[in-house]
C-alpha cells in the first residue's frame, strides 16, 4: 500500500500501482473528465503513471498554467505523428512546449512549404479524431537503440544519456517517441490548434551542425484562447519594427556593411537623440557625471576584467597591433564599457567623502551576435547602451539602487506608462568570485526591493558574470513582455581592477560597483516602442510633430510662414504644398503617423488660425487660433504627454 496526500491535507490509501488517473475517479467522475494530468510530489506526471511510493498528489485541469505546457508537448508529439505519415522519412529532433506554444525539428529534403503545413494541420486533426491513447514505456538503453535504429538524431540524444537516468517513449498510435513527458491521456483532447510557420533551425542550435526544420505551433484548450492569440499575432504583424522603420523612414540595415548594424536615417535618429537627451538630463539631474571613452581597446584590459575568456564568445576577434607597436599587441572592439569607467575611477586617489562616484555614458559597443539570432533592432550587432556605473561604499549600495529604481520609473513607467515586472537574476555557472560575495550580493538586491515594497521572481543563474542583477521587464500595449533596464551589484571587478578609496580610518577600502542601464540598450528600447505605439510615437518623441497642408496654392506662402513661427517655437515641422488633392495629402500625413495636421484655408490665413486634424480622431477637424495651438502643443511637449 501507499500514502496518498491530497491538496487539501486529507490522506487515503492506495494500492501499489495505482494511478492517479484511479485517484481522480474515486474523488469524482467530473473530476476524472476534467483531468489532463497530475502533480506527483511536485512533478508533473501522466495520469496513467502507477504510484510505487507514499506521494503528494493533485490532479491538473484545464484550469492549471501547467496543464496548458502538457497540451502543448503532446501537441508537437501529434505534429511529429503527422509528420511521418505525410513525409516517412523525415528525421525527428526536439518538440518542446514553448511560451504560447510548441514547435518540433525535423531533418527533411527541402523546407517546408504552407501548403505543407495546411496539409500537416489537417491530418493533425485527423490524428487528435482518432483518439489514440498516449502510452509511456521505461526501456533499457538497449531497446531505446533498437527502438530508434534509423534515427540518427534520437541515438545521438541516447548516447548522452547517463547510465543512472531512465530512458522513456511514449507511443500514440503509430507514432514512436523518446521522451520524459508528461502527455495528454489521449490525442482526442487536442482540439484548438495551429501551425504557425516554418524556419531553419540549427541542430541542437549549433550553426556548425545540419539544418533543420522547425515547425511552430500554438495550441489551446478554448477556441475563445486560440483566437484571442491568433488576434494579437496578427496585431503583432501589423506593429512589427522592422515594417514601420521602413514605411516610416526611421532606420536601415544594409548587407553592403553587415547584418546587426544599424543606420539611423533623419527620422530615427531624432528619436534615439531626444530618449538619449531624456535619460542624459535625468542623470546630470541626479548626480551623475558625463564621461566618453575608446571604442577599441588593447584586449589586456579584458583579461583585467575578466571578459577574457568569460564572454570572449560575444566579443570580435582581436585586431592586429597599431602602428610602431609590438607585433604581439592585440585590440578589441569593446563589448561593454565597464571596465573603461573603472579605468577612469583609478585614474585618481579617491576618498570616502568623494563616494558616490557616478559615471554615465551613452556609448557604442559591438558584440559577435550569431547571425541567426539576429533580429531587426531587438538583437543587433552594434548596440547604443545608456550606460553608466556607480561606485560607492557598501553602506550606500541600497541607497543607489533606490536612485537607479527611482530613474527606471521616471523614465520607463512614468513617461511611457509601461507596467514593469522585475527579477533577481543570481549567480551563473561560469562566474567570477566565491560564494560569499554572490551570498552577500544577491542579499542585498533583494533587501532593496524587499523595502522599496517591489514584488520579484528569481531567474536562477541568469546572472552576468561578475555579479548578480534586477532585471526590469515592460509589458506593451498586446501585453508582451520586454527586456528593458537592468541594475547589477557588482564586488568582483572592483577587486580585479584594485580600485580603492580612502576611508575615515585612513585606510583603503574596496568600493562596491553598480552597473545599470535604464532603456538597456536604444535599439532594442526604440524597436519596442515602434511596436508599443504601432509607429504612432507621442507628441514629444514624434519624429515630424506638425504638418502643415495649405488648402490651395493661394496659402502656400502662409503655409510656409507658419511653419517658420512653429520651428522657432522648437517644434518639428513639415510644409506638404505638392500638387496633389488636399485628400491625397491628408492620407499621406495619416500613413506617416503625423501627430497633428494643420489645414490652412484663406479663412484660416485670415484669421490666424488653423484647422487641426488629430492623429486618430478620423475626419474630425477642429479651428484654434495659432496661439492656442502652440499653447497646446508646447505643453504636451514639456509634459512628455502620451496624447494624441
Amino acid at each position: 500500500m501507499v500514502q496518498v496526500t491530497l491538496p487539501d491535507g486529507s490522506q487515503r490509501e492506495a494500492a501499489a500501482g495505482t494511478t492517479p488517473r484511479q485517484i481522480a475517479e474515486s474523488i469524482g467522475p467530473g473530476l476524472a473528465r476534467a483531468a489532463i494530468a497530475a502533480r506527483v510530489n511536485g512533478e508533473i506526471w501522466d495520469l496513467d503513471r502507477p504510484l510505487d511510493t507514499d506521494a503528494s498528489v493533485s490532479i491538473l485541469t484545464e484550469r492549471d498554467p501547467e496543464a496548458l505546457e502538457v497540451l502543448r508537448h503532446s501537441s508537437a508529439h501529434i505534429l511529429a505523428t503527422a509528420v511521418r505519415e505525410l513525409f516517412p522519412n523525415a528525421g525527428i529532433g526536439f518538440g518542446p512546449p514553448i511560451e504560447d506554444g510548441f514547435y518540433y525539428d525535423f531533418q527533411v529534403d527541402r523546407p517546408f512549404t504552407p501548403d505543407d503545413l495546411a496539409r500537416l494541420e489537417a491530418k493533425m486533426a485527423e490524428v487528435a479524431a482518432r483518439d489514440f491513447p498516449f502510452v509511456r514505456e521505461v526501456v533499457d538503453r538497449t531497446e531505446a537503440n533498437r527502438r530508434f535504429a534509423d534515427d540518427p538524431l534520437k541515438l545521438e540524444r541516447i548516447a548522452e544519456l547517463g547510465d543512472d537516468e531512465t530512458i522513456t517513449v511514449y507511443t500514440d498510435g503509430p507514432f514512436v517517441d523518446l521522451c520524459r513527458g508528461p502527455h495528454i491521456p489521449r490525442t482526442g483532447r487536442l482540439k484548438h490548434f495551429k501551425l504557425l510557420n516554418a524556419a531553419g533551425a540549427y541542430w541542437r542550435g549549433d550553426e556548425k551542425r545540419q539544418m533543420l526544420q522547425r515547425i511552430y505551433g500554438t495550441a489551446w484548450f478554448k477556441k475563445e484562447d486560440l483566437d484571442a492569440y491568433l488576434h494579437r499575432l496578427e496585431e503583432a504583424r501589423r506593429r512589427d519594427h522592422r515594417v514601420l522603420g521602413k514605411q516610416l523612414d526611421l532606420f536601415s540595415i544594409q548587407e553592403v556593411v553587415g547584418p546587426g548594424l544599424v543606420f539611423w536615417h533623419p527620422k530615427g535618429a531624432i528619436i534615439k537623440w531626444l530618449l538619449s537627451r531624456a535619460v542624459e538630463d535625468d542623470n546630470v539631474r541626479s548626480g551623475y557625471q558625463l564621461v566618453y571613452t575608446p571604442n577599441i581597446t588593447r584586449e589586456e584590459l579584458f583579461r583585467i576584467s575578466g571578459h577574457l575568456p568569460l564572454y570572449e564568445a560575444n566579443q570580435y576577434p582581436p585586431m592586429a597591433a597599431g602602428h610602431e607597436e609590438a607585433e604581439d599587441v592585440r585590440y578589441r572592439v569593446k563589448p561593454m564599457n565597464c571596465p573603461m569607467h573603472a579605468l577612469i575611477y583609478r585614474s585618481q586617489q579617491r576618498s570616502y567623502r568623494d563616494l558616490p562616484i557616478r559615471l554615465s555614458e551613452v556609448a557604442n559597443v559591438y558584440r559577435n551576435e550569431r547571425s541567426g539570432v539576429l533580429h531587426g533592432l531587438l538583437r543587433v550587432r552594434g548596440l547604443s547602451m545608456d550606460d553608466a556605473h556607480i561606485f560607492c561604499t557598501m553602506d550606500q549600495v541600497e541607497d543607489e539602487i533606490f536612485l537607479c529604481l527611482d530613474q527606471v520609473d521616471r523614465l520607463v513607467r512614468q513617461t511611457f506608462g509601461f507596467e514593469l515586472d522585475f527579477e533577481v537574476s543570481t549567480r551563473p555557472l561560469e562566474r567570477l568570485g566565491d560564494d560569499a560575495i554572490w551570498d552577500r550580493a544577491e542579499a542585498m538586491l533583494k533587501r532593496a526591493l524587499d523595502r522599496k515594497e517591489i514584488p520579484y521572481r528569481v531567474d536562477e543563474g541568469g546572472g552576468a558574470f561578475y555579479g548578480p542583477k534586477i532585471d526590469i521587464k515592460f509589458r506593451d500595449a498586446i501585453g508582451r513582455l520586454w527586456q528593458g533596464p537592468t541594475i547589477q551589484l557588482d564586488f568582483n571587478l572592483p577587486d580585479r581592477f584594485e580600485l580603492e578609496y580612502t576611508g575615515p580610518d585612513n585606510k583603503p577600502h574596496r568600493p562596491a560597483m553598480i552597473h545599470r542601464a535604464i532603456y538597456g540598450t536604444l535599439e532594442r528600447f526604440i524597436g519596442n516602442l515602434i511596436e508599443h505605439f504601432a509607429g504612432a510615437f507621442p507628441v514629444w518623441l514624434a519624429p515630424e510633430q506638425v504638418r502643415v497642408i495649405p488648402i490651395s496654392d493661394a496659402q502656400t506662402e502662409a503655409a510656409r510662414s507658419l511653419a517658420e513661427r512653429l520651428k522657432s517655437a522648437g517644434l518639428r515641422v513639415h510644409v506638404d504644398d505638392r500638387s496633389e488633392t488636399l485628400n491625397y495629402r491628408i492620407r499621406e500625413g495619416e500613413m506617416q503617423k503625423v501627430p497633428y495636421m494643420a489645414v490652412l484655408g484663406q479663412r484660416e490665413v485670415e484669421s490666424d488660425s488653423l484647422a487641426l486634424r488629430i492623429r486618430g480622431a478620423g475626419k474630425k477637424q477642429e479651428v484654434m487660433p495659432v496661439n492656442a495651438f502652440l499653447e497646446r502643443i508646447q505643453q504636451e511637449v514639456r509634459s512628455r504627454s502620451m496624447v494624441p
